[in-house]
């Protein structure tokens, strides 16, 4: 988790797409940090391994199995969480991704429709759930997971992808504005292209090499890089920041 000391005793951390990535090591890092745990996600083997890696090191993981497209199954998911836990402190809307690199004129309907609703539509479901039981609380902390192809034009990435994750941008703005009276930030983080199980498979070595080469750091960015943004956002020391899209690119977008 690096050395900055962050302390989230107490509290109860939710984080979706938590399997692999981004999501497993916030996961692990509020865990870590002190905080209980929950894994949501619909890879059902690698995330209950995410859990118990977590239990195995001292700390409190619990996974459930959510679907963030369906409003069923995240109704429930959430509703299992309050009455396990008593409360929610953080929610990391962090499922997401695409996994073809496609055109406008490549993109398919269903394409078009699946990457939305895994992006946008889940982030919503997931807020929407969770925002009574932190008004009631009058705390909490909501963080969305954008990134820079909801900023600027990308070349062969997925059209749906950088729109879901500008309406990501637009939303936590909203979201901010709605909720800021309630003691509750409302913010977003804008990775560039990192080293997740997902980009090392959608992109080949040559293209993170080349697009790595792009930023005055010489890299691509690494999941530790941005689960340190992460921590933070959900810290006390964020609690006058909020409505905001951080932007962790090594500084290849100056947005």
């Amino acid at each position: 988790m690096g050395m900055t000391k962050f302390d989230f005793s107490g509290q109860v951390a939710v984080v979706t797409g938590a399997a692999v990535g981004i999501g497993r090591g916030a996961a692990e890092a509020f865990t870590e940090a002190g905080a209980r745990t929950y894994l949501l996600d619909i890879d059902d083997e690698k995330t209950e391994k995410a859990a118990e890696a977590i239990r195995a090191a001292g700390g409190e993981a619990t996974f459930f199995h959510c679907d963030i497209t369906d409003s069923k199954s995240v109704r429930e998911t959430f509703d299992r969480i309050v009455s396990e836990a008593g409360r929610i402190d953080i929610l990391l809307n962090n499922a997401g991704g695409f996994t073809s690199q496609l055109t406008v004129a490549e993109t398919t309907e269903e394409e078009w429709d699946a990457v939305i609703d895994r992006n946008l539509k889940g982030l919503f479901l997931c807020s929407r759930a969770a925002i009574p039981t932190l008004m009631k609380q009058k705390s909490g902390r909501i963080i969305n997971m954008g990134s820079a192809a909801g900023q600027v034009s990308m070349t062969r990435s997925s059209p749906p992808y950088s729109a879901a994750k500008a309406g990501v941008h637009a939303m936590t703005r909203v979201m901010a504005n709605e909720l800021g009276g309630h003691n509750i930030t409302v913010n977003a983080i804008a990775p560039g292209t990192t080293a997740t199980d997902r980009v090392i498979a959608l992109r080949s070595p040559e293209q993170r090499k080349q697009i790595g080469a792009m930023s005055p750091l010489g890299r691509i960015g690494e999941v530790e890089d941005m689960v340190g943004w992460i921590l933070f956002l959900a810290s006390p020391e964020a609690g006058y920041y909020t409505g905001q899209t951080v932007s962790v690119n090594g500084g290849r977008h100056a947005v």
